[in-house]
């Protein structure tokens, strides 16, 4: 799995005017919890980039003050008027105990119903769901081969070894639904036979 290191520095001040004073030096506060106690950080927004602004689930090996810590990314605040990312909350990854995680859904192969003809809708980018550290992963492989025509594929049907899905079993991920050409091909079959 994709682990990225950022060096951070300890956060001994905290506060409206201490973290307006980080922010002025282009520095985003943030906090791992989870472990045996909180940790308060800054960091340099540009060493965040690769970390926020991707699609993938990745780890973070964040450095401060001389510790390490394996984390995931737990929420995100930014600015509402200049977009800029002002605060950053860490999840730590301690063995043994469970962590909520959202994980992307990777969609591999051609879906039969795409072959005959229909078109590919996916629903749902990504799950929400409960595991051990150990299982986490960059992303859940869903193969699409056997969807047919008009067919669902729904959370229940994603292969969850050792993880618990949160969201609703019945809830559609990817389905082929009829293209506007194929119900016209069909509805003019019919009348093709009857002459």
């Amino acid at each position: 799995m994709k682990t990225i290191t950022i060096e951070g520095q300890l956060r001994t001040e905290t506060g409206k005017t201490a973290t307006r004073r980080l922010r002025s030096q282009d520095l985003v506060p943030g906090v791992i919890y989870g472990g045996a106690q909180e940790v308060n950080f800054a960091v340099k927004s540009l060493a965040l980039k690769p970390f926020i602004y991707t699609p993938d689930f990745q780890l973070v090996e964040m450095k401060v003050d001389g510790k390490s810590y394996t984390c995931i990314l737990k929420d995100l605040q930014f600015n509402k008027v200049s977009d800029k990312l002002t605060h950053l909350d860490l999840l730590e990854l301690v063995e043994g105990k469970k962590v909520s995680a959202t994980i992307p859904l990777k969609f591999t192969g051609t879906a039969a119903g795409v072959k005959a003809g229909g078109k590919l809708e996916i629903r749902l980018k990504s799950v929400k769901l409960k595991t051990y550290p150990k299982y986490l992963r960059e992303n859940i492989e869903v193969d699409l081969t056997n969807l047919e025509l008009n067919g669902n594929i729904r959370v229940q049907d994603i292969p969850a070894e050792n993880l618990e899905i949160m969201n609703s079993p019945r809830i559609p991920i990817a389905s082929v639904t009829m293209t506007r050409q194929l119900k016209q091909e069909e509805a003019a079959a019919p009348a093709k036979g009857k002459k």
